[in-house]
């Protein structure tokens, strides 16, 4: 199955959170780069824990930050929440081809997102020296993803040259 032939519906960012939860990413990215900005996404994180579009910013946040274990945190949890509405097994160590190519045509895009979320979970645990689950992970994503839609294969060389090199 080709990860990109498929029309793109259930887009994370088209669903709008309430106008104080998008008010506060407003302000923090104001903020960016001042005091103070992590306090307008933690404020719309505890209105809106669920909410993709405030882990999304937090996410981002963090890793501009080079708080990387904040970051893997966040994307953690926005994996559980992107599964949440996926016909997937629990632990992504479960997935294979199968669970894809079978998964109704409505859930493809949520399916990517879950992918792309796994493989930014892969790259923080590499950037944190994390070599063994992040290979891991970019192994998993190039068994699922045979076209390489997704972009793992170079991040998995990177890890193979990293633990060699260790």
């Amino acid at each position: 199955m080709d990860l990109l032939d498929f029309d793109a519906q259930d887009l994370y960012f088209e669903r709008e959170d309430s106008a104080e939860v998008q008010s506060l990413i407003r302000l923090a990215a104001e903020l960016y780069g001042q005091q103070g900005a992590e306090l307008p996404l933690l404020q719309a994180y505890l209105r809106a824990p669920e909410s993709l579009n405030v882990l999304v910013a937090l996410n981002r946040f963090y890793y501009y930050q080079h708080r990387l274990t904040e970051a893997l945190l966040i994307s953690e949890k926005a994996l559980d929440i992107i599964r949440g509405g996926l016909t997937l097994p629990d632990d992504w160590r479960q997935m294979d081809r199968q669970t894809i190519t079978e998964a109704p045509a409505e859930q493809l895009t949520r399916i990517r997102l879950y992918l792309f979320t796994l493989k930014s979970i892969g790259f923080l645990n590499m950037r944190l020296n994390n070599l063994v689950l992040s290979r891991s992970i970019f192994e998993k994503l190039t068994e699922l993803d045979a076209k390489d839609r997704i972009g793992a294969q170079g991040l998995l060389e990177l890890v193979i040259n990293r633990q060699a090199e260790a």
